[in-house]
């Protein structure tokens, strides 16, 4: 079995960048060269932390990660990809008895061909954001066509969504209460809460993962209108039932991406309908990986936090 560089939580709060062996190829597998990895300041930090609620698979040793992108050096018979491809990884599963939650932060990894996405080398690291793309596009887009007009939150998650409302046709509004994240773009405004007062909305996003503004959300809302919960909480959410009934306010909980909408927004990307410019604002190399993870999860300035991992290879 060949030896890769990972980065490992060992336990909660300890870190470190490890060699593990990679698992064999199967027919239908591919083995692919990572060229960067994102660092998720949800899931992976509530990992990091040990604030993780039961989930499924869950235990350390892990090696976390979903945001992976690289080419494709070995490519089983049935697999159906060329060598050379670039692709993203959502992760994989092939480190042994060590846990692969999400598995993708690694520098060579392997997994099933059908959960790759090929994209273009043009995109280079920018290819990591298309997680975030994509469960932004899970919480944005529903059958009945009506788009957010609140989004919560400018962080990345947030800037996506509202990039992603306004590709499909729509005009949101973005709440942030930093002021070092109310640069506010061409196509929509980014404005404090204090300044809709009064002001309804059909259908809110929250892209902040904070559940404590759960009342203020609510006397936003329309009657009839929808939270969507678009973050991953890890305290229990509560809100006043009297002002929820009267607008009879509805919850959503926007669950994990599919392979529909990393699809999507991978056209929507080729298309240039979706920009992925300046969400990344730090890359550091993967031997970092303690000062890059430290960075992720404490820095208020920081967008998404990348790791390099071309040097080890």
């Amino acid at each position: 079995m060949s030896q890769v560089h990972a980065v490992l939580f060992d336990a909660p709060r300890q870190i470190r960048l490890a060699e593990l062996s990679l698992s064999a190829m199967g027919a239908a597998d591919v083995r692919v060269r990572t060229h960067f990895s994102g660092i998720s300041t949800g899931t992976e930090r509530l990992f990091y932390t040990g604030e993780m609620p039961p989930f499924p698979g869950m235990g350390y040793p892990l090696v976390p990660g979903y945001e992976s992108v690289g080419e494709i050096i070995e490519a089983g018979p049935e697999a159906g990809l060329s060598l050379g491809q670039w692709v993203f990884v959502p992760g994989a599963n092939c480190f042994g008895p060590v846990r692969g939650l999400f598995g993708g932060s690694a520098s060579e990894l392997v997994t099933a061909a059908q959960r790759v996405l090929p994209i273009s080398a043009a995109l280079s690291q920018r290819g990591v954001l298309l997680a975030l793309a994509a469960t932004a596009h899970h919480a944005v887009v529903q059958p009945d066509g009506v788009l957010p007009d609140l989004i919560v939150g400018h962080g990345v998650m947030g800037r996506l969504a509202a990039r992603l409302v306004v590709a499909l046709g729509g005009h949101p509004l973005v709440w942030e209460t930093d002021q070092a994240r109310q640069d506010t773009p061409s196509d929509y405004l980014v404005r404090s809460p204090a300044s809709s007062k009064g002001q309804l909305f059909d259908r809110i996003l929250d892209a902040s993962g904070s559940g404590e503004e759960l009342d203020q959300w609510i006397h936003h809302l329309r009657p009839g209108g929808e939270i969507i919960l678009a973050g991953f909480y890890s305290q229990a959410l509560s809100f006043q039932f009297a002002p929820a009934f009267l607008r009879e306010a509805r919850l959503r909980v926007a669950a994990q991406w599919q392979p529909i909408d990393l699809q999507s927004v991978g056209r929507l990307v080729e298309e240039g309908r979706l920009n992925l410019d300046g969400l990344i604002t730090n890359s550091w190399q993967a031997v970092d990986c303690e000062q890059a993870y430290e960075q992720a999860f404490q820095s208020k300035t920081s967008l998404k936090v990348i790791l390099d991992w071309r040097s080890l290879q």
